[in-house]
């Protein structure tokens, strides 16, 4: 006990006796520094005393698509901490194949009474699904926030990153090196953040060369199948460079750039999207686009948060800068002697 109280003694910035005091509910500790002790003892992982620990303010549901990509169980891992860190309980539901559908997954959070959802690259995002489905959320009375995806037809506060400026930071790097026939490999058209994604890369691809950059898009599945399939394709259309909407994709473009005998990045530069955890140790070290997941997470709760304590965010997006991390999956454009 003695260590454990020089180690949270330490952490927050106290005396070992003021946190004896604190673990012994003893009076006589100013408010603020008991919530230092406190949360000394949650960021060194000590379990609070019973009688301190904080009472539940109820469930918060996080729906998020799958748990294979590993985007989602860190955008999970964010909101649940957030949630945590305010006294609420977070219950993850998962979507699955043949397993339980969001709306499924939503009646199910409401018939237990969450107090708010968090909805992470749900049917919000895709402009041909029904968005009636989140207007009658609002007439049960239940607060939600939407993660990546928005439509002008939810009333609710979204949280995106920037994909216009994500295209626009790969792209420029690639022509840096040297690159002209740049390609895209993206997930299917009818969901928000790829017709961003395709406006970014579009325009900015226009800004530097003539011809038609839609000739250089390939749709596919955001798997490593799918980026494999979609890099065949753009790489037999003679692209010296692809730019790829999620990690997963560009692992699946490297591969197809190996099948072909091609090294990356000497004949082929391959540009990922997320940042996903531990994508820099891959073969080569992937360069990619960093969505600010720990950011954006944190907005989510906060807005939610907001909701459920009665002072609504207006019907609005809050847009998140990604950041280009340059790797050892680009280099420059190699040249025919």
């Amino acid at each position: 006990m003695t260590a454990r109280l020089a180690d949270i003694a330490a952490q927050a910035g106290v005396s070992e006796a003021t946190v004896s005091r604190v673990l012994n509910g003893k009076a006589g500790v100013a408010a603020t520094t008991r919530e230092s002790v406190l949360a000394a003892l949650d960021v060194l992982g000590y379990e609070r005393p019973v009688k301190l620990r904080r009472r539940s303010e109820g469930l918060v549901g996080l729906i998020i698509p799958e748990l294979e990509n590993p985007i989602f169980p860190a955008f999970a891992q964010v909101i649940a901490q957030g949630l945590t860190r305010q006294g609420y309980t977070p219950v993850l539901a998962t979507q699955t194949p043949g397993g339980s559908t969001e709306d499924e997954l939503t009646e199910m959070l409401v018939d237990r009474g969450v107090a708010g959802i968090i909805f992470v690259s749900g049917l919000h995002a895709d402009t041909t699904a029904d968005v009636g489905r989140y207007e009658r959320l609002h007439g049960q009375g239940v607060p939600f926030v939407l993660v990546n995806g928005f439509s002008e037809g939810v009333r609710a506060p979204f949280v995106s990153p920037d994909d216009r400026a994500a295209m626009r930071l790969a792209v420029t790097h690639l022509v840096s090196l040297g690159h002209e026939r740049i390609g895209l490999a993206l997930g299917p058209e009818r969901f928000v953040p790829v017709q961003r994604k395709i406006e970014g890369f579009t325009r900015t691809m226009r800004e530097h060369f003539p011809t038609d950059p839609a000739v250089l898009i390939e749709h596919s599945l955001y798997t490593l199948e799918g980026g494999q399939a979609a890099a065949t394709t753009l790489l037999g259309k003679g692209c010296t460079a692809v730019v790829c909407a999620s990690d997963m994709m560009a692992l699946g473009a490297i591969r197809a750039a190996r099948q072909r005998g091609l090294a990356v990045p000497g004949d082929v530069s391959v540009i990922g999207f997320d940042d996903s955890p531990l994508i820099a140790f891959t073969d080569p070290p992937l360069t990619t686009i960093r969505q600010p997941v720990t950011a954006m997470g944190q907005a989510a709760v906060r807005a939610l948060l907001e909701e459920i304590g009665g002072t609504p965010a207006p019907h609005s997006e809050f847009v998140f800068l990604p950041e280009l991390v340059v790797r050892g999956s680009t280099a420059s454009r190699r040249r025919n002697p």
